[in-house]
């Protein structure tokens, strides 16, 4: 019989303290946890939970491994990732002994605020926690600093401004994990070297081995997947090395098994359209006509 897991959502910040056994949180939408007061229930059997609000983790040390679904993360040396409302994450039962803290908000203390629209612009928030950010020296000073802020914040009276002032700390780390983030991919260049040579790889097996005709054209969903990574942050680390997303890569390889067909075979654009996984000529037409400023026809003339 294989592990039975039960499933939690944590809806408010309040149920999420409870459950850790620290005291109520000061703001009905906004919290900071040290995880040296977070006291786990024992006996508790494996679990997938969720929260609806935000979560951004700074993990300062773990010598033990924490999982995102079912998958393990090292953060031995100290990190920091991105939860977004309801993903899903695995507790396994076992104790977590990292250090750190946790900063909780949710979506409507920010409701009102340009930061509702911004804040989707983050691709950190679609990564799993598998791809948390590894942090310096220099930029975990800079983290524990606005933690601090919003931990001093919290304890103060709350006032009118006091909502503006804990978004715009919390605008500032979010801004700051970009910029570490872009750090992250252009410091791990012999890797992302690797990993454009692993998705050139996957798409050439993919149309030479037929797989494009009987399953359809590739996709992102399906490269990050094999690659088990998550579809925002592979794109997010091919284009800080070569300037361009996974679906452009997939549009190139496209365009350049186009060019061949037409060039070395008799094919017709239609069933050069079918080997390539387009279900409908006209969409291969459409985008080859974008990518080259030519129409299948018109590139195949000019070898004619």
């Amino acid at each position: 019989m294989g592990t039975k897991w039960e499933t939690i959502v944590f809806k408010t910040l309040t149920d999420w303290h409870q459950e850790v056994q620290v005291p109520p949180p000061a703001h009905p939408l906004i919290s900071l946890v040290d995880f040296s007061d977070m006291t786990a229930r024992e006996n508790r059997q494996p679990r997938r939970i969720s929260y609806n609000f935000y979560k951004v983790s700074f993990v300062e040390q773990s010598p033990t491994k924490m999982k995102y679904g079912q998958r393990a993360y090292d953060l031995t040396e100290g990190g920091l990732c991105f939860i977004s409302p309801n993903q899903l994450l695995t507790d396994d039962g076992s104790p977590h002994l990292f250090t750190g803290m946790a900063l909780y908000f949710h979506a409507d203390l920010i409701a009102k605020h340009p930061l509702v629209k911004k804040i989707k612009q983050y691709g950190f928030f679609s990564y799993s926690v598998a791809e948390a950010l590894q942090v310096s020296g220099k930029e975990r000073e800079t983290i524990i600093s606005i933690f601090k802020q919003i931990e001093e914040e919290l304890q103060s009276p709350i006032d009118a401004v006091s909502d503006e002032i804990l978004i715009s700390y919390i605008e500032l780390l979010l801004n700051f994990g970009d910029r570490f983030y872009s750090r992250q991919f252009l410091t791990r260049k012999v890797a992302n070297n690797d990993l454009v040579a692993k998705v050139e790889y996957l798409l050439t097996t993919w149309f030479e081995e037929g797989n494009a005709q009987q399953h359809g054209l590739p996709t992102v969903q399906l490269l990050s997947k094999q690659l088990h990574l998550s579809p925002d942050y592979l794109s997010d680390m091919l284009r800080a090395y070569t300037g361009q997303n996974t679906q452009q890569h997939i549009h190139n390889k496209l365009i350049e098994k186009a060019r061949e067909l037409l060039s070395n075979t008799s094919l017709s654009t239609a069933e050069v359209a079918y080997a390539l996984g387009f279900e409908h000529p006209q969409s291969f037409n459409k985008l080859f006509k974008q990518k080259t400023l030519l129409s299948p026809m018109e590139f195949r003339e000019t070898f004619n």
